[in-house]
């Protein structure tokens, strides 16, 4: 009999930011890449974004290209604390709702996994954390000494996911039309398309207008918004301003 799966994503769907832009702020802060190319290149962005100028996704592509660059040449090995230190002082400042679905699908039995656009060797600590069935993240790659090419393989658009979704789906036997899916960019569309029970938490502008676009998905879609202490559950029509 086949099982019914529940697929994650991570930043701002589960986690309240970014697993990348965590890391890379303590990377700045251990002064194990140059601080200048914060100030000199991501600063602008982010402040456009922060008063609500800007896109976010703006700001987390610019912001991934640097990260990308500023890591080749570093040994995976030797940035290991760090990554821990991610995930143990910043793992637990997820959201409230999602959480609960989390340990809720578990209690069900339910095969549980993250697929997200932040680095494997993060992605991997928060699993482990959540004690999560498996996992995807996009996967930087290495040389035979460990140090970082410069090369990744992506996890954050929604071809990558849709076809990571397939895979979990044929190893665990999952049937996709009674299971659940929790995005809340435009990179997660193709997992809220695929499975029965989609679910966007805090939406993205693009995500939303995607959605409406949709009849299909309009019909089987929830929304969550969770601000403060409140979660707002809204289905049906959706307004966008």
């Amino acid at each position: 009999m086949s099982k019914i799966g529940a697929f994650f994503d991570i930043d701002g769907t589960l986690y309240r930011n970014s697993l990348m832009i965590e890391h890379f702020k303590k990377l700045l802060k251990y002064e194990v890449i140059d601080p200048t190319l914060w100030h000199n290149h991501v600063k602008h962005t982010y402040e456009d974004w922060e008063k609500r100028r800007g896109n976010y996704d703006d700001y987390l592509l610019e912001l991934a290209e640097i990260y990308i660059k500023t890591l080749k040449g570093l040994n995976k090995n030797d940035i290991e604390f760090i990554n821990k230190q991610v995930i143990n002082l910043k793992g637990d400042k997820v959201y409230r709702y999602t959480r609960a679905r989390i340990y809720w699908h578990k209690s069900q039995n339910h095969k549980v996994f993250f697929i997200s656009g932040s680095p494997n060797y993060l992605v991997e600590k928060m699993a482990k954390k959540y004690e999560i069935q498996d996992y995807r993240g996009s996967e930087y790659l290495v040389d035979e000494n460990g140090n970082f090419t410069g090369e990744i393989i992506q996890m954050w658009d929604s071809e990558s996911k849709h076809k990571a979704i397939l895979e979990f789906a044929e190893k665990y036997d999952i049937d996709l039309n009674k299971s659940y899916a929790y995005g809340d960019t435009h990179g997660d569309l193709s997992m809220l398309k695929l499975t029965r029970h989609p679910i966007a938490i805090n939406p993205t502008k693009e995500l939303l207008q995607s959605i409406k676009k949709d009849s299909n998905l309009m019909k089987k879609i929830t929304i969550i918004v969770e601000r403060k202490d409140v979660i707002y559950k809204l289905n049906g029509d959706v307004e966008i301003l």
